[in-house]
């Protein structure tokens, strides 16, 4: 019960203290936003550029991102950069890494904002992996992987000693713990809706998130998970449309969207926050117990590293 009552309370959540203009300066500051292009990182990105950060947009579609850049230009004066990143391809994950550290040697905060929900059943990623698994959970810890020494350098020469990574999550996360056989086609799999899978990936986030925080916080990485709120993006494309259709009614915008994250990666007291999940908007809340177990956590960091090291 009091996991249905803490949903309530994050579906429909009272006013936020924190406000884009609360966002410092960022003059100086790199940033990377995964899934730019639309949604809530697109309007991520356009607060980091308002505030003079310097963004690149990872996204799988140049096209599509190239759309959003000209956009953002016209909606911030500010020009942020295309960085190629397809997370349902762990070759196109090392080539995308690989881009941004020849172009740039610090990384102040990477927001792993992207994902994929409810796609037909049927769709794996490059690699044969569950693609909601695959995209949202193996991609990211994957890209994070391979920035992180670059994090980690940022941070030692940072004013407060830290680097961020942010990791949207869901209140889907709710739904369904971790089923490792489930991350790759077979039986298991075959047994679980695309509802399960997606609340699944979305677990992989905060289960993930935490084991960062764990693991790297005496480096100065500084890890938050979060769920941003219901909102409505097009993540949504794969739904029934009159599915779709009632759920906006109760939906966000994706200003409100945002919030959560950008306080996570950019307040100055929220370097306090390593290992919390937050809740809309931008405070600290409740997550599934499981998600919480560092033995979870070790065994899920260990099945990922399995993954990519022959990428």
């Amino acid at each position: 019960m009091g996991n249905h009552l803490s949903l309530l309370g994050q579906s429909f959540p009272s006013e936020s203290k924190f406000h884009v203009d609360h966002i410092p300066d960022l003059t100086g500051k790199v940033m990377i936003v995964t899934g730019a292009n639309t949604g809530i990182g697109k309007e991520t990105a356009k607060a980091l550029l308002n505030h003079n950060a310097k963004v690149y947009i990872a996204a799988r579609s140049q096209e599509k991102a190239e759309v959003a850049i000209k956009d953002l230009k016209n909606s911030t004066g500010k020009e942020a950069l295309f960085l190629k990143l397809d997370l349902a391809d762990l070759k196109s994950v090392k080539a995308s890494a690989e881009e941004y550290l020849s172009k740039e040697t610090t990384l102040d905060v990477l927001f792993n904002s992207a994902g994929v929900m409810f796609p037909p059943k049927e769709w794996l990623t490059v690699d044969g992996y569950d693609l909601q698994f695959g995209t949202n959970v193996l991609g990211h810890f994957y890209f994070t992987k391979l920035l992180l020494p670059t994090l980690i350098a940022t941070a030692k020469s940072a004013p407060d000693g830290k680097a961020r990574v942010i990791t949207t999550s869901s209140s889907a996360h709710i739904l369904k713990g971790l089923t490792f056989t489930a991350f790759e086609d077979g039986p298991a799999r075959g047994k679980m809706s695309t509802t399960d899978l997606y609340g699944q990936s979305k677990t992989g986030n905060v289960v993930q998130a935490f084991e960062l925080a764990r693991r790297y916080s005496s480096e100065g990485i500084v890890s938050i998970p979060l769920n941003p709120g219901n909102i409505k993006t097009d993540l949504a494309r794969h739904m029934p449309s009159f599915l779709r259709g009632i759920l906006n009614l109760f939906l966000y915008d994706v200003e409100h969207g945002a919030l959560t994250q950008l306080y996570a990666g950019t307040a100055p007291e929220a370097v306090e926050l390593n290992g919390k999940y937050l809740v809309p908007w931008a405070r600290v809340g409740p997550t599934r117990k499981d998600a919480r177990d560092p033995k979870v956590g070790e065994a899920l960091w260990e099945w990922l590293e399995e993954q990519v090291k022959d990428i």
